[in-house]
């Protein structure tokens, strides 16, 4: 009797379990300046993610749920808290805004719990910030910088001005801007930190426009770095100094319109137009939000999907268990061909060096730059162990 009331138990504690949902919770800036390539569109890229895997992992559905942390590390960090104690959250994904990302990523390491950083570009997330279930996906602003500065001095742009966010990924931008451009041959000239959020960059763009220097380097994003590439082309500045951001998005391309965009060069990490899958992949993103997906979107269904894997690989949900399958197995999707992932936290992939076309040269709506060159994986990013990440020996 004993041992069949044992065994009803164990069947009926395996059913109650199939029918948990396994839960994703995408953190993300709903309606902040970094929402155009984050908020929403990372919410519907995790759902496509899940709907491509089948639902279903060990017989479990699949539930996306999402918040918004308002570009706010106490908020990043209670809203993480909170999913994994009370909502049993397996694992969160995105974070924009690096100092909310590495608020999480202390949580999640704490907690043993899985997260996918998309957007937030820190490099001290896969350095000394490290995890073992924590995972820069998309970029950081070791790989994003270098293979930028490098391609700009290299083309004659040796003296630079630094403009930056006065926030944790503007510290990693200029930090890294200062290594690159120097080990390149240039120089930076000056900087000058503004804070988040501002809307009048005016007297910072001339304090860059009287530096000397011929290269005007953007370390911000989202609406900071919309509202300085205008107000920089409204000073008549781009001719005689050279406008480079060093994050952008085709997103805010398509914003700023390619009356004003035409001829900034950035750095892309997911090319939708690069193929017939992907192009497929992105036309059913536009149909849902009625814009072409960002690259770090599709770094959200990229490694939301390679997780899915290998909880099924793992045969677990064991965050460390699955954290050593995603090592183990290669990337390969429609935002990566050929990744693989470092003990360190590090997707290491492909980069490409991407030029806004002109109004002229434009075929229509969304056809707004070309690619003009390919930074291999391994140069792009930074070697395992240079870091400071204790997880990593020296080797590359």
């Amino acid at each position: 009797m004993v041992k069949w009331m044992t065994v009803l138990f164990c069947l009926l504690a395996s059913g109650a379990l199939a029918e948990t949902p396994l839960r994703i919770g995408v953190l993300t800036d709903m309606t902040g300046g970094y929402s155009s390539f984050s908020g929403g569109g990372s919410v519907e890229a995790a759902r496509m993610a899940v709907e491509d895997f089948g639902n279903k992992v060990l017989g479990r559905p699949i539930k996306v749920i999402s918040a918004d942390h308002q570009n706010k590390p106490d908020i990043a960090a209670t809203l993480a808290t909170r999913w994994i104690d009370v909502d049993d959250v397996a694992a969160i994904v995105d974070v924009p805004l690096s100092s909310a990302a590495l608020a999480v990523q202390g949580i999640t390491r704490n907690r043993n719990r899985v997260a996918i950083y998309s957007t937030g570009i820190t490099s001290d997330l896969t350095g000394t910030a490290c995890s073992r279930t924590g995972f820069q996906w998309t970029y950081d602003s070791h790989s994003m910088v270098k293979s930028l500065a490098e391609g700009i001095v290299r083309r004659g742009g040796t003296r630079w001005f630094l403009l930056v966010v006065d926030n944790a990924a503007g510290y990693a931008l200029e930090k890294d801007a200062r290594t690159f451009v120097a080990q390149a041959g240039g120089t930076v000239v000056g900087a000058v930190r503004h804070p988040l959020g501002s809307s009048d960059l005016a007297s910072y763009l001339l304090q860059a426009s009287g530096s000397g220097a011929n290269v005007i380097a953007f370390a911000n994003a989202g609406q900071d770095l919309m509202n300085g590439i205008k107000q920089a082309r409204e000073f008549g500045m781009g001719t005689q100094q050279q406008l480079v951001p060093l994050v952008l998005f085709n997103t805010e391309v398509h914003a700023l319109g390619l009356d004003v965009a035409q001829g900034l060069q950035f750095v892309l990490t997911n090319d939708w137009m690069k193929s017939a899958e992907t192009r497929a992949w992105a036309e059913r993103f536009f149909a849902k939000r009625k814009a072409m997906p960002a690259m770090t979107q599709a770094g959200v269904y990229s490694g939301v999907l390679h997780y899915l894997k290998a909880v099924a690989a793992a045969n677990t949900t064991d965050a460390t268990a699955v954290s050593e399958k995603m090592q183990a197995l290669p990337v390969e999707d429609i935002f990566v061909t050929g990744g693989l992932v470092r003990p360190d936290g590090a997707m290491v992939h492909d980069m490409f060096l991407a030029r806004v076309k002109t109004p002229s040269e434009s075929r229509g709506a969304w056809d707004e730059y070309e690619v003009i060159d390919r930074i291999p994986g391994n140069v792009a990013f930074r070697p395992a162990g240079e870091g400071g990440c204790p997880l990593t020996s020296a080797k590359p």
